[in-house]
């Protein structure tokens, strides 16, 4: 799975009771850890009832798309394997209904890069999901996006809260539909590794470190760190800073009102690196780690029975697409806890893709249209790995009681969430492999010592890629 992309709520607000908003939809999104862990623990001797019992939502039509018999579309994203394999049986869904022909052509990161040479080379395709707002920003800026049309704005006003329609708005033109969505604070881990090690799920950051001490200290690597894939080096730190030093500073940072150089940016550094200065505590020392892409940091925590290469893997509820791969059962095997507190409250991170139209065809807009409907939400939730922000999805096509309860904690949170703050920035800065965030962090797995030389880089490619 790659990179959640995310964006930040445009009305620009201020004041204190936007702020105590958003408080409150942290602190219900936080809930999310005790929700999962709650539904696998079997402790009460309830059963979980079975798919599509949770709800029974009262029987609506299919979404109204038009015939497209003998158009030809091509969707572009960064996905790949299962979560690519999946999103092709949404596809396939689309063109049952509408007699269209629909490829999916893998793009590469940069996405806006792998678009503009598309572009220039005459051959857009029709539909793009991209990962970060700020490239769904640049997209704009470079004319090539077109408005969302009046069915899927239809949709949207139907299904969606403002505040996932304002993230796929730029300059008050809605041009996006995000179609899914994550939360990135989760810590995924090996039942039989921690019960073997005789460990707790660990609420706080002190106790995590402790946790992976004992685990370590019993011949498991504590963590799985997918260092080769830099973005799941910036989900790790923000969900420290934003834990650490709140949303207000968060909400600065992510704008670059605030540098990198900041005493809050030195302080989450510092509490990072005593997870990632600790060798014994990642899976194949620092060099293992940067040599291992995200798939693999799942894959290699569910093997091996209680002595997998690492016992525990952080990222959010995508994870359970490679949980898959192997032969553990999430909610038996694979257990869940939230990202600990590493201040007065545990840190809740969203993250999402936008599908947006490249080409102003009739297709295009179809497809914004199915995207935006449950219908389309509702085949991909049943494959797992997969979290709507659609409210009209039926919590009942969710696979599992963990994801259940994500997608449930996701849309009680309305309006307000905090976005992943790599993802709104510039790409060149926050989405760029080899480059920017991505790169600096990865230098810092490699030497978590040096803090001061980190937080320079960070602000020289900030300053650069933010024009200040």
């Amino acid at each position: 799975m790659r990179r959640q992309g995310t964006g930040r709520t445009k009305d620009g607000s201020r004041t204190g009771g936007r702020r105590r908003s958003r408080t409150v939809a942290w602190t219900a999104l936080a809930a999310v850890g005790a929700l999962a862990l709650g539904a696998c623990g079997g402790g009460d001797g309830k059963s979980d009832p079975p798919q599509g019992a949770e709800s029974s939502p009262q029987a609506r039509p299919p979404v109204a798309l038009p015939r497209l018999d003998g158009e030809k579309l091509e969707v572009a994203a960064v996905w790949t394997g299962p979560e690519q394999a999946n999103f092709t049986k949404v596809l396939k869904e689309f063109e049952k209904r509408t007699g269209a022909t629909v490829t999916f052509v893998p793009a590469q990161d940069p996405i806006v890069t792998f678009l503009g040479t598309k572009i220039a080379g005459g051959q857009p395709p029709d539909v793009a999901l991209l990962p970060q707002v700020g490239a769904l920003t640049a997209a704009v800026q470079n004319k090539w996006v077109q408005p969302v049309g009046p069915e899927a704005k239809a949709q949207l006003d139907a299904n969606y809260a403002d505040g996932w329609k304002k993230l796929g708005a730029v300059g008050g033109t809605q041009y996006g539909v995000y179609y899914k969505a994550a939360n990135k604070s989760l810590i995924w881990y090996n039942a039989k590794a921690f019960k073997a090690a005789g460990v707790e799920p660990p609420k706080t950051w002190k106790e995590l470190v402790q946790a992976a001490d004992t685990l370590s200290a019993s011949g498991t690597p504590a963590v799985s760190v997918a260092g080769a894939d830099g973005w799941t080096l910036t989900d790790w730190f923000e969900n420290v800073y934003l834990s650490q030093a709140g949303p207000q500073k968060y909400d600065q940072l992510a704008k670059h009102e605030i540098k990198w150089t900041d005493e809050s940016v030195k302080q989450a550094l510092t509490t990072l690196g005593e997870l990632f200065g600790r060798k014994d505590f990642l899976a194949g020392g620092a060099s293992g780690a940067l040599a291992t892409e995200f798939p693999k940091s799942v894959t290699q925590t569910f093997t091996g029975g209680d002595r997998p290469a690492g016992a525990m893997v952080f990222e959010g509820d995508f994870v359970a697409v490679n949980i898959a791969q192997t032969e553990a059962k999430v909610g038996q095997d694979a257990l869940v806890f939230n990202f600990p507190a590493v201040g007065a409250k545990p840190p809740v991170i969203s993250g999402g893709d936008v599908a947006v139209a490249l080409k102003p065809s009739k297709g295009a807009q179809a497809l914004l249209t199915f995207l935006a409907s449950p219908d389309a939400g509702e085949i991909q939730a049943r494959e797992g790995g997969f979290i709507s922000a659609n409210k009209a999805v039926d919590p009942g096509a969710y696979p599992n009681p963990i994801q259940r309860d994500i997608a449930k904690a996701l849309i009680a949170a309305g309006d307000d969430f905090r976005f992943d703050m790599s993802d709104q920035a510039p790409a060149a800065f926050g989405g760029t492999p080899g480059a920017g965030e991505w790169k600096a962090l990865q230098d810092f797995l490699a030497n978590p010592s040096d803090v001061a030389g980190t937080q320079a880089r960070l602000e020289a490619d900030a300053a650069k890629a933010y024009g200040n």
